[in-house]
């Protein structure tokens, strides 16, 4: 596929300018803050976290969690910090013991964890990256009272890696995650067959697309490459494998809303469904910032340090990698503001990210055919989204009642005198008797997919004879100017198939200019006029509407509906309805 025309990867907008949408960066972008000021405040969360971990690590530890981890390693850092209230205060031994002892007896005799899988070693590989740099800090302090505790975390983690050195993995990421595992341990102790592991996953090929994708397609995994590349990188004297993750956070930071979540709709695994914010991108961006002295992926460090949960959820855990590695104490450069103001078109992957200050378009049409249900294929039916400050329009959905063929997937994306074109065509037939020669007495064919798609049986498909080819063919174009967008509709087929338009605001705003439909507290349909969603201070204006019979059920079609799945989210849901030919032109702005 043909790479898409790049521009820089930032381009700049004035801080003056950078003023003017708040929320999104507030003053993160300008906003100074010493080095000695920072630090402190990384000890003192890092104080937070040992103080509730005292309480927390009371009873018995009865579960294998990758927390624990993260536990010992903030109990490690505590101790071994001069300016920590705790440091080399003998309370948190015992603790420390106690995780180790625990880990010890649940380690199996292979030296994996059963824990996400089990006697899995990439999850072993988890837990391993905070014990190892536990045992790094560990490595510089002579304190005689840590002796039980270094040998207890050397004996599980040199086991451990042994099972690391033949174990296998289950998905892309895995590879690398053990391998980071690898390259910590040898960074202690020493082994010539971890690296040979390495090497040997490394010599696959780290896959990264054009624009920056890794094979998931995953925020979820991009963020779990993007660290191990980075361990890698640094113990292993291998600074290419910085270049995919250079190239990955050049993309994310494209997929990022104004409030930090990341657009996920293009994923291949879970987190197509389920969004999650540029918080796990923290490190990446910070060691690169300063590694490259790049003013870019600065500014954006700073602007996930104004991110909701940064404190409980990256702060807390900070003090380990800045005692783990030196680099992270050396001076960020002063952030420069990268562009809120950008269309972007990513092809490999279908996907169209338009940007207008706080206003955000989102448009997808890459989902992988055959539509089949599994991790690893993306396969979500959200086709447009729109953000305007506070009031978010998670999704919009097509779908008809032609053979319950269900939502609207887009056979891509093309661009054309300024505007995006997704397009669908579907044939459904009628199967004719098999051909004499193919025939069986017994009536036992080979159990297949019809040729629709749509479903399996014993009839042998492929070999049929068709007639009464049946066709759906749907066309929406989307212009989008200054935050406002234009969508126009087309559906051709059979007169008098059921079109339904699905749009889902986020929960808790509210709508008027709808009417409420019986079936539920949240559907509403607009037949006339316009309507408008509101979140706090801000709207969304969209119509005219489409009178029509409201058709709101088995919108999944039979692929979902004979799983007994529902793809229905939280949220407010407003229905367009008619029949084909269906034609009609919204604004959404």
């Amino acid at each position: 596929m043909e790479n898409i025309s790049r521009k820089a990867f930032l381009h700049y907008a004035g801080l003056a300018t950078m003023a003017t949408f708040s929320p999104f960066l507030a003053n993160a972008w300008n906003e100074k803050t010493t080095d000695d000021t920072s630090y402190k405040k990384i000890v003192a969360a890092n104080n937070e976290e040992v103080a509730k971990l005292l309480t927390a690590l009371e009873p018995e530890i009865t579960e294998v969690k990758r927390r624990s981890g993260y536990d010992l390693a903030n109990l490690v850092a505590a101790f071994c910090e001069p300016t920590s209230r705790y440091y080399q205060k003998a309370e948190l031994l015992p603790f420390m013991s106690k995780i180790i002892r625990f880990l010890l007896k649940a380690q199996h005799s292979d030296g994996t964890l059963d824990f996400g899988n089990l006697a899995s070693p990439p999850d072993t590989a988890f837990i391993l990256e905070p014990l190892c740099s536990a045992a790094t800090i560990l490595q510089k302090n002579t304190t005689t009272g840590l002796n039980d505790v270094k040998a207890g975390l050397k004996e599980f983690i040199v086991k451990a890696g042994e099972s690391l050195k033949t174990g296998g993995v289950h998905t892309p990421n895995h590879r690398w995650v053990v391998s980071a595992a690898l390259a910590k341990i040898n960074a202690l102790y020493p082994d010539p067959g971890y690296v040979i592991r390495i090497n040997e996953w490394l010599a696959e090929g780290v896959f990264i697309d054009d624009e920056g994708n890794y094979l998931e397609r995953s925020m979820n995994y991009s963020a779990v490459i993007d660290r191990a590349l980075v361990t890698m990188a640094r113990l292993l004297s291998k600074p290419k494998l910085l270049e995919p993750v250079r190239k990955n956070l050049e993309l994310v930071y494209y997929h990022c809303e104004p409030n930090g979540e990341l657009v996920t709709v293009d994923s291949r695994r879970q987190d197509q469904f389920a969004p999650i914010t540029i918080l796990n991108f923290y490190h990446d961006y910070l060691y690169l910032a300063i590694h490259d002295t790049n003013p870019e992926f600065a500014a954006i460090a700073r602007f996930i340090e104004t991110l909701p949960g940064f404190t409980s959820r990256i702060l807390n855990d900070l003090l380990v990698s800045y005692l783990e590695d030196p680099l992270y104490k050396k001076p960020v450069p002063t952030p420069k503001a990268p562009s809120v103001n950008f269309d972007e078109f990513f092809k490999q992957t279908n996907l169209v990210r338009i940007r207008r200050n706080a206003t955000t378009t989102t448009l997808f049409g890459g989902a992988d055919f055959p539509i089949i249900i599994a991790s690893g294929r993306s396969t979500s039916p959200n086709f447009f989204s729109f953000r305007k400050g506070a009031a978010i329009l998670k999704y919009m959905r097509l779908s008809t009642d032609f053979f319950s063929t269900g939502y609207f997937h887009s056979q891509g994306i093309t661009h054309s005198s300024g505007k995006y074109v997704l397009h669908q065509k579907l044939d459904v037939p009628y199967y004719q008797p098999l051909p004499a020669n193919l025939r069986k007495a017994n009536g036992d064919y080979a159990h297949s997919q019809s040729t629709d798609g749509r479903f399996w049986n014993k009839m042998d498909f492929e070999h049929r004879p068709q007639s009464n080819v049946k066709t759906l063919e749907t066309t929406i174009t989307v212009s989008e100017k200054n935050g406002s967008n234009e969508l126009t509709f087309e559906v051709k087929s059979e007169a008098g198939v059921h079109v339904t338009i699905e749009f889902c605001f986020k929960e808790g705003g509210t709508l008027t200019g709808v009417t409420k439909l019986n079936e539920s507290a949240d559907n509403y349909a607009l037949e006339t006029g316009s309507a408008e969603y509101r979140s706090g201070q801000d709207s969304i204006k969209f119509g005219p509407g489409v009178s029509g019979r409201p058709k709101i059920t088995g919108l999944e079609g039979e692929l979902y509906s004979s799983h007994f799945g529902s793809l229905r989210t939280e949220g407010l849901h407003v229905y367009f309805t008619g029949v084909t030919p269906f034609e009609h032109t919204l604004t959404i702005g």
